[in-house]
């Protein structure tokens, strides 16, 4: 169904043969690439929100979101949520990972974390598992859609939904028999096999299941010149899901998701010079993530006046992050001279390891009360919803670090916080094309941090948030709304302050008001849809990661939060897709997005006040854009084109470095049979260089540990053939 890929290297294959097998055994059309779309009937390109609590028509949620389908997904090949993200209008992600996990929207959100107090403000759900700061295990495969809801969403997912939520819905299982099977292959020695079955259990047909299996392998791009290999960043995925949809009785649905995802991948990606392709580094470090969770959702419509869900969750984590921080080699630094303190010069001795190694459970249980067509209150016209919510979360680090083969840092940490919550909401039809939604939640966190340097912080904070929107059906083609919300990030702390940053040591709950108004609407008798939305956001004790180096031990970063007073976001979303023809479907997206401090002042290493009063923040593009097409054949032959693009952003919050502008274009070409496909595929087809993260800071020592730009490049070009099997 969709294009995937894998690494060819000289560690060995393991789990290929399996992954092989399986999917050969498995080989069948997914729905997606059996539908057709006709947008002469308007009913066919209904697109369901599975996000909202109701799973509401695209165009009738009074909120700037975008939904990339099955289709668009396939038609892109795209393998990762990372192949899916730069066609996000206002969405960024930072690139200090071996896969995106650490997102912005709308300027909002982590850049990075490097301690144990995890927080999110972008929430990321995949098939209802709560995996905020950890999403990297985002394959695409045997997926239904993706969803990104822009604003506060705090009547949906509560406190880690402060910018916006990120839902991924994998597809369920069908009542009759599916299966499919898909090989790709690429240079990066990239190799990838994928499969899938579902169907009935039973011949009842009471029970369903659906299996989702795929093994991704590549270099990695990065040729380590010291080491003399190309696999030092390579990726090594495992993927694999499991559903089964039980109708236990009339009336009751139950549910049940299991998710198994092994992303073993290298972490060898800077240079001193900034190559981006080739590193020398002599202790390459590894960006690894093993995640075991599963869901039960249980639905019983059997009572009159209400439905109600159950919906219990749990993910078991364990990730490992390290990387060579001298991004060299002693041979290296042997040849250049340092200064010593008494003026001499000697070769240099500079070995730099950092390591950090994490677990991390939580565990949630929501139940919904949600109205029925007879349950409406107010003389029929208000749907209802009421809820209870309660989450877990632990994790414990271990950090440590070697500098010139002496322990640096060394750190065990245990974190803990507890968040409870009561939501409620209510949609009215107010007649005359008139609706009115209103949302409130309020919700308790208290949390423990304790580490092996004697910090202990144990904050507990009561926060509410909610929206209330009106929108307006202006005829049957246009649907306008005006939206406003509130949201909100817990306050916490900061470990591991040297003296002089006492006064840091906690920080404050930031508040996010969202104001929107937006315009739903089909053109030309359908042909033409388009969404688009106006926003302004009033932060309030906006919080900001600030960094210093540390000048006695420049080895070392100083990593803290600090509130930066209010500052203002404002800007547009822009989503439209022209069918053209019944074989030509043209589709774009554009955002624009202003950004600005409040009153904000940090120290660099030395002391001296830097004033970003004003400054746009980092990741935080003026403009993004993205623009694609395709064309089906009657005859079965297949072309998509699509490209998408940044303007220039800061890359940090403490310093002025920033990015170049970029454009990158995709393609892909085939021919679709009815039980099978063949298509050559091509990312980033120009080879453009453009830089995804970047730090500025002294990491030369014969320099003087003088400040300078590094930046980590996007992937180069990468050119590969996909052949799927389907059968039912």
């Amino acid at each position: 169904m969709f294009y995937h890929t894998t690494r060819c290297s000289s560690l060995p294959l393991m789990r290929a043969p399996l992954a092989l097998a399986i999917a050969a055994a498995f080989a069948a059309p997914t729905v997606a690439q059996t539908a057709q779309s006709d947008k002469s009937d308007p009913e066919m390109e209904i697109m369901v929100v599975t996000a909202d609590f109701r799973r509401a028509s695209l165009e009738k949620m009074p909120s700037s979101i975008t939904v990339v389908d099955a289709q668009q997904i396939q038609d892109e090949s795209a393998q990762h949520f990372e192949d899916v993200l730069n066609g996000i209008a206002n969405f960024n992600w930072s690139g200090g990972s071996s896969r995106p996990k650490y997102f912005q929207i709308r300027g909002v959100g982590e850049q990075e974390q490097y301690q144990g107090a995890p927080n999110s403000s972008v929430g990321y759900i995949m098939d209802d598992i709560d995996l905020s700061g950890i999403g990297m295990v985002s394959s695409m495969y045997d997926m239904q859609q993706v969803e990104v809801l822009r604003g506060p969403q705090g009547t949906r997912y509560g406190a880690n939904a402060l910018a916006g939520l990120i839902y991924l819905k994998s597809y369920d299982p069908t009542d009759v028999f599916e299966h499919g099977a898909e090989v790709s292959l690429g240079d990066d020695a990239l190799r990838t096999f994928s499969g899938f079955s579902s169907g009935p259990l039973s011949d009842s047909g009471k029970l369903l299941y659906r299996v989702t299996l795929q093994q991704h392998q590549q270099n990695g791009y990065r040729d380590n010149l010291y080491l003399g290999r190309d696999d030092t960043n390579g990726r090594d995925e495992l993927t694999g899901r499991a559903k089964l949809r039980w109708y236990a009785t009339d009336d009751l649905q139950v549910d049940v998701t299991l998710l198994h995802a092994d992303f073993a991948n290298g972490y060898d990606v800077w240079s001193l010079t900034n190559d981006p392709i080739a590193t020398i580094s002599d202790e390459p470090g590894v960006d690894s993530q093993r995640t075991t969770g599963g869901g039960i959702k249980a639905s019983y419509t059997g009572a009159q006046f209400f439905e109600l869900t159950s919906l219990t969750s749990f993910a078991n984590t364990d990730h490992h992050y390290s990387y060579d921080g001298d991004w060299a080699n002693s041979d290296y630094w042997a040849g250049k001279e340092c200064t010593t303190d008494e003026g001499a010069q000697i070769p240099c001795e500079y070995d730099y390891f950092w390591d950090k190694t994490g677990q991390r459970r939580t565990l949630s249980q929501e139940f919904r009360l949600s109205s029925t067509e007879q349950g409406r209150i107010f003389a029929q016209s208000t749907d209802w919803l009421l809820g209870v919510y309660a989450m877990n979360l632990k994790e414990d680090n271990q950090l440590y670090s070697l500098y010139n083969a002496w322990p640096d840092e060394v750190l065990d940490s245990e974190y803990e916080a507890s968040n409870y919550a009561l939501f409620g909401q209510l949609d009215t039809d107010l007649g005359a094309n008139y609706a009115l939604s209103m949302g409130l939640r309020l919700e308790q966190r208290n949390s423990q941090y304790s580490d092996t340097n004697q910090d202990n912080f144990s904050p507990s904070e009561t926060m509410w948030g909610g929206h209330i929107a009106l929108s307006k059906m202006l005829n049957d083609s246009h649907n306008a709304y005006m939206r406003m919300a509130r949201g909100y990030k817990a306050g916490g702390f900061n470990m591991t302050l040297p003296v002089e940053l006492n006064d840091k040591k906690e920080f404050d709950t930031e508040i996010l008001y969202n104001y929107e108004i937006g315009l739903k609407s089909h053109w030309f008798e359908g042909q033409v849809d388009t969404n688009i939305a106006l926003f302004y956001m009033d932060r309030q004790d906006q919080q900001v990661a600030a960094s210093q180096q540390d000048p006695h031990k420049p080895q070392r970063f100083i990593l803290y939060t600090e509130n930066a007073g209010s500052s203002h976001n404002y800007g547009a979303e822009l989503d439209a897709t022209w069918y053209a023809t019944d074989n030509l479907q043209l589709y774009s997206s554009l955002g624009w997005l202003e950004t600005a401090y409040g009153d904000y002042q940090y120290q660099d290493k030395y002391g001296t006040a830097v004033d970003l009063s004003g400054r746009e923040l980092a990741h935080s593009p003026q403009f993004t854009y993205s623009l694609g097409g395709t064309y089906r054949a009657n005859s079965g032959w297949f072309a998509n084109l699509n490209l998408s693009g940044k303007s220039e952003f800061y890359y940090s919050d403490s310093n002025d470095s920033r990015s170049e502008p970029y454009t990158t274009v995709n393609a892909r070409v085939g021919y679709e049979a009815s039980a099978w496909s063949v298509y050559f595929w091509g990312r980033n087809l120009f080879d453009e260089q453009y830089g995804v993260r970047g730090f500025y800071f002294g990491n030369e020592p014969d320099n003087g540990w003088a400040e300078k730009q590094y930046i980590r490049y996007g992937d180069p070009r990468q050119l590969g053939m996909t052949v799927t099997l389907k059968f039912m």
